[in-house]
């Protein structure tokens, strides 16, 4: 899957009712003497593409030469025909497409995974929030308190290298088992932790929710690829990114209305705050079970001929580490590393800070500050939704991407510069605009790195992207939460707005070129880009993947590089 070559997880998923098939066989030439096509058996067909990467290698001679008979020994002429739908010679190129179908499981596995990422995201913010509450709960400083969110970004950073390397060799069903138990076992550590004596144990608690959002933040790409069609496959990206947005957005509206500031009374406040994380664990819980029972590795058959044609077991010479080495060798996705990390970097630091820039400006507005927060992330949901449809619709993910970027751009110059105006119904407003375009660009960036790296990895790809998201997290964070105590709000977003602007200059550099859905414009076409013709040793370099030969041919994408 990566390095060059394309892994799939071992195990499939039970398969549902199908509610669209997308295998058809194309009509035979007059007179042709080869015997028709059958169109593939729904119980058969995986298993003729799942093991057709290995016979394909079988019949290789040492020398690169084919053993034609051998081929024909192990894969009758039909079936090789129904799986090569344009590999060599006349005959297969009247063959037919992989076969494809979408099943209603999948809706079910998106709804499942965004609904416990929401639970993973509320935990993140709900701290932050009302840091004040929280500093004198727990008689700590502000400081100490941003560090909750902090952590979030620190335990991702080691750890997305071995999540990654988890979800390409054991698949999906596992990484998401645990990012939802390590999601449930943190919530109820904190209800343990509601005691003014006990920060290290509430510390302790959002360690473990921060390992859990290593298994959950790159998973909506990957969802999306396996389990959804390529003309709904963005917007489902989308709605599982929407998933931890609105997680965001809760965690903003509700903490400030289930734990009110009430200094006088301590003991009211801790109540509070038990109250609060017992309700986040009896739903943390709901939801680890409905992980167990519904999310599934894959579909019993391909979404996509762009999945079709992957290989559906690693190769013997499979490197984890030689794909993270292709990866950095992707000029065009270094720089979208660079650039996603910035955008969403300065989201995680707006957010995080979010109650103090307000605070600074408005006193006594605590309420205010978690209903701007979700103004901001609900407005970021809609962007999303939006973006996400947009590009099924038209697959322009260079402009796109770069169009937000500049409205981001601009809605945190105006945020900046009106957030003192003792205005707070502005406030309102800008903010919205800021959290429209900031957060709508995050399924973008995901999408966008599947495409140009396709057929790598889609995890890991996406985890790299969230990886330099939370570098910049950190550093932002702490540098602008430095700036606006010591000077203001004004200095703090300034500084973000100074990276954003460079990030727009890198985003207009990155050379567009959309693989995936170059090789499904070209499987409709009868023309795949991507088909399992040849043999590994007979590849030149960079040309093929664990047979799976990778022509670069003509661009099906109207979209080019700036």
């Amino acid at each position: 899957m990566v390095a060059g070559e394309l892994v799939h997880e071992h195990l499939r998923a039970d398969s549902g009712a199908p509610d669209d098939v997308t295998a058809h066989k194309a009509p035979q030439p007059a007179g042709s003497a080869t015997a028709p096509v059958p169109v593939p058996v729904p119980g058969e067909s995986s298993e003729l593409y799942a093991d057709l990467s290995r016979r394909d290698a079988a019949a290789c001679r040492p020398n690169g030469a084919v053993d034609v008979r051998a081929a024909d020994q192990e894969i009758p002429l039909d079936e090789r025909e129904a799986m090569l739908p344009d590999g060599d010679g006349e005959e297969r190129k009247a063959g037919t497409r992989l076969e494809t179908r979408l099943y209603p499981r999948r809706f079910a596995v998106l709804a499942v995974f965004s609904l416990y990422s929401l639970v993973n995201a509320f935990q993140w913010i709900h701290y932050s929030i009302i840091s004040n509450v929280f500093s004198q709960f727990y008689r700590v400083s502000g400081s100490q308190v941003d560090w909750l969110s902090i952590v979030y970004m620190v335990a991702y950073v080691p750890l997305i290298f071995p999540a990654t390397w988890l979800l390409d060799e054991r698949g999906l069903r596992l990484t998401a088992l645990l990012g939802a138990g390590l999601n449930c076992l943190g919530a109820w550590v904190k209800c343990a932790s509601v005691h003014p004596g006990l920060f290290g144990v509430t510390v302790a608690a959002q360690v473990v929710c921060a390992v859990a959002q290593v298994f959950i933040l790159g998973l909506p790409s990957r969802i999306a690829s396996v389990w959804f069609g390529p003309k709904e496959v963005s917007t489902a990206c989308a709605t599982a990114v929407l998933g931890n947005q609105l997680g965001t957005a809760i965690g903003f509206l509700l903490p400030p209305v289930l734990v009110p500031n009430t200094p006088e009374d301590m003991d009211l406040m801790g109540h509070n705050i038990q109250v609060m994380f017992y309700g986040t664990a009896a739903v943390s819980t709901a939801l680890f079970i409905l992980t167990v029972i519904v999310i599934k590795d894959r579909p019993q058959l391909p979404p996509s001929q762009a999945q079709a044609v992957l290989p559906d077991s690693p190769p013997d010479d499979y490197s984890y580490r030689q794909s993270i080495v292709n990866l950095f060798r992707n000029k065009a996705f270094v720089m979208l590393l660079v650039s996603y990390g910035i955008m969403t970097g300065s989201f995680y630091s707006v957010s995080t800070l979010l109650n103090e820039m307000i605070l600074a400006c408005y006193k006594n507005q605590e309420m205010n500050a978690g209903r701007i927060g979700l103004t901001l992330v609900v407005a970021g949901m809609v962007g999303s939704i939006i973006c996400g449809l947009w590009l099924d619709h038209t697959k322009t993910y260079k402009i796109t991407t770069l169009v937000v970027y500049v409205l981001s751009f601009l809605g945190m110059l105006v945020f900046t510069f009106t957030l003192d105006l003792n205005n707070i119904n502005l406030v309102f407003f800008t903010a919205g605009v800021l959290g429209f375009f900031m957060t709508g660009y995050l399924p973008l960036g995901f999408e966008f790195g599947v495409e140009i790296t396709y057929p790598e990895s889609e995890g890991t790809s996406s985890g790299l992207l969230n990886a330099f998201a939370q570098v910049f997290g950190i550093i932002f964070t702490l540098i602008q939460g430095q700036l606006t105590r010591v000077y203001n709000p004004l200095a703090g977003n300034l500084f973000l707005c100074t990276w954003i602007l460079l990030g727009i200059v890198l985003t207009a550099l990155i050379k567009s070129e959309l693989k995936r859905h170059n090789v499904n414009m070209g499987a409709e076409s009868n023309h795949p880009q991507a088909l399992p013709t040849e043999c590994p040793a007979d590849s030149p370099s960079g040309k093929t993947a664990a047979g799976v030969k990778l022509e670069p041919s003509f661009s099906f994408s109207q979209e080019t590089s700036l």
